[in-house]
């Protein structure tokens, strides 16, 4: 039974019409927040919106561009008339030898994955900033970075470098932001099964079902985890609960960073 852990709360989710940040919007609108679902994905985000009703909306968003993150921010705001929460999630899976990596791949990967974070943060600081300034809760940035932002593995330096410096913004920013009243973290989930593992996998092995049975063999848990599993630790930074979270990077692992 959900509890209403973000009654009245607005969030932003970017990349939030399939996968995780599907995930983290069902479960939001689940316990009491209005989402705006941010993608470009039209078909996928306007299904969503549709499925979850009148406590969710959809706005085509291509978060590497600095027009549509101010747009979405202001669609946001005009929709529920606030913004407690932004969850940047958007992201793009890349997997291969550093060595063979042309500049056209390099600047679209660092584009989507990192630069399109920066972007949308800065876009949405304004209206965190009012409503942290409105509530003793205060607002919330969340990142979705990666295990690959807390470790690494050959073949995915790329990503790596990406979601290393998703890690090294919540710290910094936390503290930027903190005198504001504004908590800042992030969730670091190992590989999911996900649209987006299919992906991954080659980096492992030749063959998918090899490549999946030595991931899981990585995991002490000895199970992936599903999305609604990064959901509820997205949930919980997000929410009244988590009020003295900040600058945190949040496995979710099933035990492989205490290896």
């Amino acid at each position: 039974m959900m509890s209403d852990r973000l009654d009245g709360k607005v969030a932003l989710i970017t990349g939030a019409a399939s996968g995780l940040g599907r995930a983290v919007a069902e479960r939001f609108v689940a316990e009491g927040a209005r989402v705006v679902i941010a993608d470009i994905d039209e078909a996928g985000g306007n299904w969503l919106a549709s499925a979850l009703g009148p406590n969710a909306a959809f706005v085509h968003c291509d978060h590497t561009e600095s027009a549509a993150c101010d747009a979405a921010v202001a669609f946001a705001v005009a929709e529920f008339g606030k913004l407690d929460i932004l969850h940047s999630n958007a992201g793009a899976p890349f997997t291969g030898p550093f060595r063979e990596i042309e500049d056209e791949t390099l600047e679209r990967v660092i584009n989507i994955n990192l630069f399109g974070a920066l972007k949308m943060t800065r876009a949405a600081l304004p209206a965190l900033e009012r409503q942290a300034a409105a509530t003793p809760a205060g607002a919330s940035l969340i990142y979705t970075s990666s295990l690959q932002g807390l470790k690494a593995k050959p073949n995915f330096s790329l990503y790596t470098v990406c979601k290393h410096a998703l890690v090294g913004l919540v710290r910094s920013l936390s503290l930027e932001l903190a005198p504001k009243n504004i908590r800042v973290n992030a969730v670091c989930p190992t590989i999911t099964e996900t649209p987006m593992l299919a992906h991954f996998l080659p980096g492992m092995a030749d063959d998918p079902a090899e490549a999946m049975k030595r991931l899981r063999a990585t995991v002490p848990l000895g199970r992936l985890p599903e999305p609604s599993d990064t959901a509820s630790a997205v949930l919980y930074l997000a929410s009244d609960e988590a009020r003295m979270m900040t600058g945190v990077s949040l496995p979710v692992d099933g035990g492989q960073m205490a290896m």
